[in-house]
């Protein structure tokens, strides 16, 4: 009895399993005195600050999107992504109910809504999207939309 043919769909996700199994696991060629990879290190800090203008904090709203308005302070937004990182540049990150929602290169925004009560929170981050040590988080803003 022959075997059946198998399924590109099946070949391919096979291949793929050991591709991730291998990038995941140890090597099996690595010697055993391999050194791990260097930590990035500490992070750097920023002199940013990040308000959030509009919506104002227990505005209530009607319609179905609410007109989010930042202002960032001491730094500038960059549009490319990169690990030569500077303190005073990178991309907004927004969050809503503690989900991050949004990464921007711009400092206004539509959000759509419906009715409920929202926290929103803008985040600055560098321009490799991670955090800066302290974070530079905007004071949160509480608003309903009825």
């Amino acid at each position: 009895m022959s075997r059946p043919a198998s399924s590109p769909v099946a070949i391919t996700a096979l291949v793929w399993l050991a591709i991730v199994s291998a990038a995941c696991g140890p090597s099996a060629t690595a010697p055993a005195s391999a050194s791990p990879k260097p930590s990035l290190g500490p992070r750097p800090s920023s002199p940013a600050v990040v308000t959030i203008v509009e919506p104002t904090p227990n505005e209530v709203v009607t319609g179905s999107s609410v007109h989010v308005v930042l202002t960032l302070q001491n730094a500038k937004i960059v549009a490319q992504t990169t690990t030569n990182i500077r303190p005073d540049e990178g991309h907004i990150h927004l969050y809503v109910d503690n989900v991050l929602y949004s990464m921007n290169y711009q400092l206004e925004q539509d959000l759509p809504v419906h009715p409920g009560t929202y926290v929103l929170k803008a985040e600055f981050v560098a321009a490799d999207h991670a955090p800066f040590s302290p974070r530079v988080l905007s004071p949160e803003v509480v608003f309903v939309v009825h």
